[in-house]
């Protein structure tokens, strides 16, 4: 491990961050974010460290390791799969047994208090569960 990343918060004070470009530079910022997340009371610049090297990482990560967003009715059917759901266990948040149906042949949209009542159910964000518009 570099030395100037055994102390995060003097490498922002030093202007030594760079764009990570490979994997072994991920993991090196990685373990520094990890290190300076885990301090109890950062100081500003342990503060400022954090918040550059998430960007970083983020960054990085999109471009190299980005999970294709997933059309709402196929997060689900995967989360009926997961949880070992039927349709029948749904009606709450759908109102019907054919809603439920319905939607996962991609017949219909959910309305906003499904959405509303999905994402309490399935504590997820509610556009998990609205369709992205295609641009």
């Amino acid at each position: 491990m570099s030395t100037v990343l055994a102390n995060p918060a003097e490498m922002i004070a030093r202007g030594v961050p760079h764009v990570i470009h490979n994997d072994a530079k991920l993991e090196a910022y990685t373990n520094a974010l990890f290190r300076l997340t885990a301090l109890e009371s950062p100081s500003s610049s342990e503060v400022e460290a954090i918040e550059l090297l998430t960007l970083l990482v983020e960054r990085y990560e999109q471009e190299h390791y980005s999970i294709p967003a997933a059309d709402p009715a196929s997060v689900m059917r995967f989360l009926i799969e997961q949880q070992n759901l039927t349709q029948r266990d749904l009606i709450p948040q759908f109102g019907s047994e054919s809603a439920v149906s319905m939607f996962l042949a991609g017949q219909r949209n959910l309305t906003i208090e499904q959405v509303r009542k999905l994402s309490t159910r399935f504590k997820l964000p509610p556009d998990v569960f609205i369709p992205r518009a295609r641009g």
